[in-house]
């Protein structure tokens, strides 16, 4: 008899229809490029160029030397725990119970537990957009139903109580917000973040807020939600202003409600994070390791500076000034409709790698691109006059 043909195991619905991380495209096609001798500026993704912190180096590598490679609690050390319950206390004077602080493997992973403990199949769950991609799958993923909150650049790409209000339906279950935002690097006005909460906890919901840019702020300082109502998930992460985005480590603060169902889940679907980065992150609410980040901040505020004076000449308006992050949204209307096919030529006409606004906006991400400051200066200044040879006016 014949042999049955070969035949691969059929994908799920999600595994079909699941969109790509397009800036993960453009970073490819930009590694390619370099392999094959091109000099490219990288301003797609978003991750510092900033080395990990020396202290946080040193104390994962004492952690190696004794031996700390076995699991820790699923919900992590209570050393670690408590070391951020005391900063809560000091940079944004909240008193955070260290039972309520659960550590994971990348705030990835603690949007992930947030939405399997308080959202259900078939729930609607709202999404600002633009927003970051990777929220959308998130909620797709758990069966939930994403749906897209348009904000508007008067407001300064963030939601308001009103737009919440309105958009809240029967099947809404959740809101999933950032401040600052990816892609727009925007803040939150605390008075408007709480009269969200309220709109929210008005109808029994759930508000998910996302600070892992909470410490890249220019400006008056950011305050935490977690100060705001014990009752509001908060995601953060090593990654961005730690400079720890490989060691894979974030945290969330959860209601006291949730605690053990919590612990349950992280045992269940992550087992533990990893106990090399909690050991090496105890190093970094260190006073050396706190003056050499906040040096940092400055630095990316120059680097927002030079970029806000040179980009109106390249036709790509800022419409809300970014006051956090290290992000910059720009409207590239005036180069036509197409921002995917405009950083693909700029990609390459002149090596300077831009994402694209559909990764972030299914309604108007064809109109707007997203530039990441993650570069030293002179290559800030080196990009624009690149820039200018494919879209200068004059």
């Amino acid at each position: 008899m014949p042999e049955p043909p070969v035949s691969s195991p059929p994908l799920s619905a999600f595994a079909r229809v699941v969109e790509p991380f397009r800036v993960m495209d453009i970073l490819a096609r930009a590694q390619a490029a370099e392999r094959a001798g091109r000099d490219i500026i990288h301003l797609e993704v978003g991750e510092p160029d900033f080395r990990t912190p020396p202290a946080i180096v040193d104390a994962g590598r004492r952690a190696l030397e004794r031996g700390a490679t076995r699991y820790t609690a699923a919900h992590g050390t209570r050393e670690l725990r408590e070391a951020l319950a005391r900063d809560y206390r000091s940079r944004h004077a909240a008193d955070i119970d260290p039972e309520r602080i659960v550590i994971t493997n990348g705030a990835s992973a603690a949007i992930l537990l947030a939405l399997a403990a308080g959202v259900d199949p078939g729930d609607e769950i709202l999404l600002p957009d633009p927003g970051y991609a990777c929220n959308r799958q998130f909620v797709a993923a758990r069966g939930a139903r994403p749906t897209n909150l348009p904000v508007a650049a008067e407001d300064a790409f963030q939601p308001t109580a009103r737009a919440v209000a309105e958009a809240w339906g029967e099947q809404t279950r959740a809101l999933l917000l950032a401040s600052p935002a990816n892609p727009t690097g925007t803040r939150l006005e605390r008075a408007r973040l709480a009269e969200i909460a309220e709109v929210v906890r008005a109808r029994n919901g759930l508000l998910i807020v996302d600070e892992i840019y909470g410490q890249l702020t220019f400006g008056a300082p950011e305050r935490s939600a977690a100060a705001l109502h014990p009752e509001v998930v908060v995601i953060n992460s090593f990654s961005k202003y730690f400079a720890m985005t490989g060691w894979r480590l974030g945290w969330m603060v959860v209601p006291e409600a949730w605690i053990e169902s919590v612990r349950r889940l992280a045992q269940n679907l992550f087992v533990a994070p990893s106990t090399l980065a909690q050991s090496a992150a105890l190093a970094a609410f260190e006073p050396e390791t706190e003056a050499l980040l906040q040096a940092r901040v400055s630095e990316l505020e120059r680097r927002r500076d030079v970029l806000l004076e040179g980009l109106p000449a390249l036709g790509l308006e800022v419409q809300a000034r970014p006051d956090g992050a290290f992000y910059i949204y720009a409207d590239c209307r005036a180069h036509g409709g197409d921002s995917e096919a405009l950083c693909a030529d700029i990609l390459d006409r002149v090596g300077v790698a831009l994402t694209p606004g559909t990764d972030f906006s299914p309604a108007h991400g064809r109109d707007y691109l997203r530039i990441a400051y993650t570069q030293p200066e002179p290559r800030l200044r080196e990009a624009l006059e690149r820039l200018h040879g494919v879209l200068g006016r004059g």
